[in-house]
């Protein structure tokens, strides 16, 4: 059994997207980050990041004691190696998903934060910040563009880990300020993964899953979430 620390942003939906496409057991528990429950000493002990999403594999493949691993990345492929799904088994391949994996996990995601912050979340409007992160996002976007020439998904023909870590980082492209229309060949992967049945499931649990707080407006979540200094 798979034990998921979540909550339905976009790291948290790349784990429920893999976990609805493959079948695995799991169980949710949610971690509500508007409320500080990351921080909680539980949470700390599996995930010393205090950021979700973390799981913990109750019964590994070695038959020994659970298991835990954070870190979106980390995770994906610890599943796919799990389930022996969504990852090549030829060296080429493996790297080929591995390298846009890591491509989601140290650019996409990081960029597309900031660009959620500054444009959304920041209490002042600070113009070269968001022109920055802005100007980054639709250079990404017309990277992962380039690359879907000629291809179904992100490694090729078949979808993968690298899509399900890239696809959630995409879903908020209005509010990054990006139109699909503008990158073709994303949007036909973009909407294909949209319509997969597992991605509609994996989204509509985190429709059950939220609160109702709003970061725009919620100042204690704010503080909660962007008022972090080091922990002593």
């Amino acid at each position: 059994m798979i034990e998921l620390y979540y909550w339905p942003t976009p790291n948290g939906h790349k784990i429920t997207l893999f976990l609805e496409e493959s079948g695995l057991p799991y169980t949710i528990k949610p971690v509500n980050i508007g409320k500080g429950e990351q921080f909680e000493p539980g949470f700390l002990a599996i995930s010393p990041n205090n950021r979700m999403p973390a799981i913990v594999d109750t019964q590994p493949a070695d038959g020994g004691e659970p298991i835990s691993v954070f870190e979106s990345g980390a995770i994906l492929q610890y599943l796919a190696e799990k389930a022996g799904r969504f990852m090549p088994a030829d060296t080429r391949g493996r790297y080929q998903v591995l390298e846009w994996l890591y491509w989601q996990v140290g650019g996409l995601g990081p960029m597309l934060g900031q660009n959620h912050h500054f444009n959304r979340y920041a209490p002042e409007k600070i113009p070269y910040a968001i022109d920055r992160y802005v100007n980054e996002t639709r250079r990404l976007y017309g990277v992962l563009n380039k690359r879907l020439e000629g291809r179904a998904f992100i490694a090729g023909q078949n979808y993968t880990i690298a899509d399900m870590a890239a696809y959630p980082w995409i879903v908020p492209h209005e509010n990054q300020g990006m139109m699909l229309e503008d990158f073709p060949q994303l949007k036909t992967w973009f909407e294909a993964i949209r319509e997969r049945p597992a991605s509609k499931r994996a989204y509509a649990l985190g429709d059950e899953i939220k609160g109702r707080f709003d970061l725009t407006t919620d100042e204690e979540a704010r503080k909660v979430l962007f008022g972090q200094g080091a922990q002593r």
